[in-house]
């Protein structure tokens, strides 16, 4: 069953980068449908295959819509935030009734404070889980922490027990 807002489903750049990694980026689609990127998630993921990191290039995926936020030059208000997550909250803003995919502490608290819905990368595990669109979530956190996704132990503990394994 996808997940259903009346906005967007808007998508930051670490749940597009580590699932691409680890060949599991369809079940965002699976979970979410259409998705929506602003151009700054775009700017990081380039940056990344700059670097020779593995990026997904979201040209080739007819799920995922590039949009703008309209208000770019309120970009300066939201601080100490990336550029890729103050382009998600904007556009969430700006599109009452949307999701957000999250990772960033920092981000997800700017996003309750301004009752924006948020699910991350973990949260899109336990619920592929429960999809049967994998069968464990364990292993793949231990391949997310292999290549450099922090996960602290309580959390690891809270998403386990969400998945109940």
């Amino acid at each position: 069953m996808k997940l259903k807002y009346s906005g967007l489903i808007i998508c930051n750049t670490t749940p597009l980068l580590y699932l691409h990694q680890l060949n599991l980026l369809t079940i965002i689609r699976e979970i979410c449908g259409d998705i929506v990127v602003p151009p700054a998630v775009i700017r990081e993921l380039k940056t990344g295959a700059d670097q020779g990191v593995s990026v997904p290039d979201i040209g080739q995926f007819t799920w995922m819509t590039v949009k703008e936020p309209v208000a770019v030059s309120a970009h300066n208000l939201i601080k100490d935030l990336g550029d890729g997550e103050t382009e998600v909250l904007m556009l969430a803003l700006e599109v009452p009734g949307s999701l957000v995919i999250l990772d960033d502490n920092l981000a997800r608290r700017y996003a309750y404070m301004n009752s924006i819905p948020v699910i991350g990368t973990c949260g899109l595990l336990v619920k592929a889980k429960y999809l049967g669109l994998i069968p464990s979530v364990t292993p793949i956190l231990d391949l997310l922490e292999q290549k450099g996704f922090f996960i602290s132990k309580e959390f690891r503990k809270t998403v386990i027990s969400l998945a109940r394994e």
